[in-house]
């Protein structure tokens, strides 16, 4: 029975052969094309033996068929025709395979511990979110930008809008119409405001954190639990949870800087694998989120820094590996330049884009900014400036604006310099020109050409150029601002500035200046309102008009001192016209009329570009902002933070005992500051060891 079954496996081997010559042929490259020839071949002989040896199927061959051909055996050469048939089936083979394949194939998996970590933290945050519901610290800042983007007026701040415009985003999403109040802190919300809403953005971010953490700790190569220990230590800090949970920046600060690294991070473990779709997407994401960092405060800029120190340190190592040609070099080297500098500020303009686009009204911090800023605001100077001429004639009636830092506009009055000052200096007791920050009567001046002796406008007109020498007149009092070699009250490296008064002694005026443009391209040489920045050049001293910063004591009425100085190069001596109208009449007390009864209406807004509102808006963000940073009794040193000395009262209720106190974990804090300060122990005894070495 064996002999019978064996027999007829024999016989039906020849079938078998065929098959498998056609599945083969089937599943043929190009490229093995001569194997599989002689794969045929081999099965072609082992079915003849198979046949020879196989006897009258009773019985099975005394020995088994050899299992491969003679090696005399030459294999048949196969017909053109046959092998472009085969070639045909190859391709066509290929094609198949590549069609069952979908060209991107994305897998999802769940990290478990990211997961719970996030859970936990989002619940810890959201529990009864809207308690207190009142004002709570920075609430009465950040709710009230808030409320100006949804009624798009201006409002200045010293940081990015991109954390503010998320919180307005949720704000508009959920109904508000921006027309509470933020008016201090701990006053009840009113239920128009969302708070629940606009407080969700921070804890949404701050729960992000805790997971974000974990994973930085992963990549770091720290074991999971390690980096759950850290996640959980941040989930519980009460520093951490309080910015979290109201309607702060410093939660999504921490999240965008945090995720950033991350991103870095997973870049470098993926050295080995260059310009895949994970590489190029860690990178981006990377950049994006540190840029997404700096867009919400200055501060994620040295997290950005960070970021880059890790890249260029790599690349660094890069740069030793020999099996890295300067060719891949130079692309790696463009790809990190090119992704860090476009993408982050990318985000960085498009934010401002969106800021200055919703911000089109006047508001109540417009008045920093300089005249055409204002100009270009619906209601804003527009309302200053209403049917005013632009070209400045001999006559205008003007104000003169300190361009750059402090805004205040050239002013005088009928005080006058005291004789000796406290220091037992004597000054010039002339009438007293200074820079007041308020709009007032006293800040009119007149335009007078020294050859001509009518105050007034007239026919034929005469245009105030580049380059002309000019007198200014004060509206109200009539006197010729003046310059003289008296040392000034506050700087007396400088020259004092005053209204003159003919005293009939030995000091005569000296009150000729040349005016300067220093943007005469765009007006053709000619001085115009608001456009024109100028500088007021003294012709005996050859000295300019400056703002010196410095403010008067109480005979100066607490206003800032206005002074020439020999150095002209420098910001504090530009100046423009912001108000502007002709003198019609040469009586002087119809003149102080009109300037005192003038009305101002709104006209339409001033076009200005995209691109100078930034810059203006940069600068006095940059350096403005510096003018009015000032300590208080509840600032806190540095030490304080790191030891826990002092925390900071965020929210006290009018009705009880209940407060919200900003302070951290102890535990959590002090044990970072003891491990911060042995890690550096540490690591100057290592370096000390190394250099003795």
């Amino acid at each position: 029975m064996e002999s019978g079954v064996r027999n007829r496996k024999n016989k039906s081997s020849p079938k078998a052969s065929k098959v498998a010559k056609g599945k083969i042929e089937e599943l043929a490259t190009e490229e093995d094309h001569d194997m599989l020839k002689k794969s045929i071949e081999k099965l072609k002989h082992l079915n003849e033996n198979i046949s020879r040896d196989a006897g009258d199927g009773e019985s099975a061959p005394d020995t088994p068929p050899p299992e491969t051909a003679p090696e005399s055996a030459t294999p048949p050469t196969e017909s053109p025709k046959a092998s472009k048939k085969s070639s045909k089936k190859a391709k066509a083979a290929a094609k198949a395979a590549q069609a069952a394949s979908p060209p991107i194939e994305l897998s999802l998996r769940l990290d478990g511990m990211s997961l719970s970590l996030f859970v936990v933290s989002f619940l810890t945050r959201i529990w009864k979110l809207e308690t207190p519901r009142g004002i709570v610290f920075d609430e009465l800042h950040y709710g009230k930008y808030a409320g100006l983007y949804m009624q798009n007026t201006f409002f200045f701040d010293s940081q990015p809008p991109f954390g503010k415009q998320l919180v307005a985003l949720a704000a508009y999403i959920a109904g508000f119409d921006g027309s509470f109040k933020f008016d201090r802190i701990g006053s009840p919300y009113d239920p128009i405001v969302p708070v629940s809403a606009m407080r969700i953005v921070p804890a949404f971010f701050g729960s992000l954190l805790m997971p974000t953490v974990y994973n930085v700790m992963v990549e770091l190569g720290l074991s999971h639990y390690a980096g759950a220990l850290a996640a959980f230590l941040m989930i519980f800090d009460n520093a951490i949870l309080a910015q979290s949970r109201f309607i702060l920046m410093e939660g999504i600060l921490m999240f965008f800087g945090m995720f950033g690294l991350l991103c870095i991070l997973k870049f470098r473990n993926l050295y080995k694998q260059p310009y895949t779709l994970p590489w190029f997407v860690c990178l981006i994401l990377g950049a994006a989120s540190l840029g997404a960092a700096v867009c919400v405060r200055y501060f994620g800029i040295f997290t950005l820094f960070l970021g880059v120190g890790i890249l260029a340190k790599d690349f660094w190592t890069m740069v030793g590996d020999r099996t890295v040609t300067d060719r891949k070099l130079a692309g790696h080297l463009l790809t990190r330049v090119l992704v860090f500098l476009t993408i982050p500020l990318t985000l960085y303009i498009s934010c401002f884009y969106v800021h200055l686009s919703l911000l089109y009204k006047a508001g109540p911090n417009d008045n920093i900014m300089t005249s055409a800023f204002q100009a270009s605001l619906e209601g804003g100077l527009a309302s200053i400036i209403s049917n005013q001429p632009v070209k400045i004639l001999h006559g205008s009636q003007i104000t003169l604006r300190h361009t750059h830092g402090r805004t205040c506009w050239i002013h005088s009055h009928d005080a006058l310099y005291p004789v000796k000052y406290a220091d037992g200096r004597g000054s010039s007791h002339q009438q007293q020109v200074t820079c007041y920050s308020y709009k007032d009567v006293n800040n009119w001046w007149i335009v007078k050409k020294p050859e001509i002796e009518e105050l007034i406008v007239s026919e034929p007109q005469v245009p105030i150029k580049n380059g002309d020498i000019i007198q200014l007149v004060h509206g109200m009092t009539s006197r010729a601002l003046n310059a003289h070699d008296v040392a000034a009250p506050m700087s007396p490296h400088n020259q004092e500035v005053a209204a003159y008064i003919d005293y009939n002694v030995s000091m005569p005026a000296q009150t000729m200046w040349r005016l300067e443009l220093l943007n005469a391209d765009q007006t053709d040489g000619f001085w115009h309102a608001i456009e024109s920045q100028i500088r007021l050049i003294h012709v005996n001293s050859t000295q300019a008009l400056k703002f010196s910063g410095r403010q008067l004591p109480d005979w100066g009425f607490r206003q800032h001192e206005v002074v020439t100085d020999k150095i002209l190069e420098q910001e504090d001596t530009i100046w423009n016209v912001e108000e502007h109208r002709y003198t019609r009449t040469e009586d002087k007390k119809e003149r102080e009329k009109d300037l005192i009864r003038s009305e101002m209406i709104p006209i339409e807004r001033k076009n200005l570009t995209f691109w100078n509102k930034l810059y203006e808006l940069q600068y006095k963000m940059l350096f403005n902002n510096q003018e009015n940073v000032a300590g208080h009794m509840y600032a806190s040193d540095p030490l304080d933070w790191l030891f826990l000395k002092r925390g900071v009262a965020y929210w006290i209720s009018a009705n009880s005992n209940a407060q919200v106190h900003f302070l951290g974990n102890i535990v959590t804090w002090l044990s970072g500051t003891v491990g911060l300060v042995g890690y550096l122990g540490l690591f100057i005894l290592y370096l000390l060891r190394e250099s003795l070495l």
